[in-house]
């Protein structure tokens, strides 16, 4: 679902420099992921192509998740922890000693499922790894601006400078800035980010990769 977020966080860690996250458009932002003379130009036409790469790699990653993940026994799995989970925590309300012990007994087991459950989602992140970090780092960065949308309000909703996804009234104002005149602005990064999620869900439930028990 949030995979490429993770990724994106995780690579990020490794980025060399006085501001980490400079290089997706935090601080000082002027190191922000995108080009001064892209390849693909228009912003209509960047934050479609920019989505579709958002779309394709979801593609992938469900293709990749279908093949190497037994979905029906991952789903067994999942059902029968959260099952006992709930059963484990409606006893621990109720304060049902007799319950709890019945359901203690079953914890070595349960855990044994819970660790088979992570090594089945974690099996697919090692072949699409790499693969996703080359084309964010590699390819987007050559194709598309640093701005590549305009958002209506501002989506910085954490605080501080560290996770910004739009470009800051300040950022806009300065001349040499990437966000300059650009208020409001989606960086690269960003919108590559909300495009995956928006369509993630959706592209999982077309692939039956859905980790949805409903």
């Amino acid at each position: 679902m949030v995979f490429n977020f993770i990724l994106l966080f995780l690579d990020s860690v490794f980025l060399e420099g006085d501001d980490i996250f400079g290089f997706l458009g935090g601080g000082g932002g002027q190191g922000a992921l995108g080009s001064d003379d892209p390849i693909v130009k228009g912003l209509i036409l960047t934050a479609f192509a920019v989505a579709g790469f958002g779309i394709l790699l979801n593609l992938f990653n469900a293709a990749v998740r279908k093949k190497m993940v037994d979905q029906t026994k991952l789903k067994r799995i999942m059902k029968e922890t959260r099952s006992w989970q709930k059963e484990r925590m409606s006893a621990m309300r109720s304060k049902d000693q007799e319950k709890m012990n019945e359901l203690s007994k079953k914890s070595s087991y349960m855990n044994k499922m819970s660790m088979e459950m992570m090594q089945m989602n974690m099996r697919p992140m090692m072949i699409t790894f790499v693969p996703l970090i080359l084309i964010f780092y590699l390819v987007l960065p050559v194709l598309f601006s640093h701005i590549v949308a305009l958002s209506p309000i501002s989506l910085n909703i954490i605080p501080g400078d560290l996770f910004q996804l739009t470009c800051t009234s300040a950022q806009a104002a300065e001349a040499d800035h990437v966000c300059a005149q650009n208020e409001n602005g989606l960086y690269l990064w960003a919108w590559y980010f909300l495009s995956s999620i928006a369509f993630s869900g959706l592209i999982m439930k077309l692939t039956k990769t859905s980790m949805d028990l409903s």
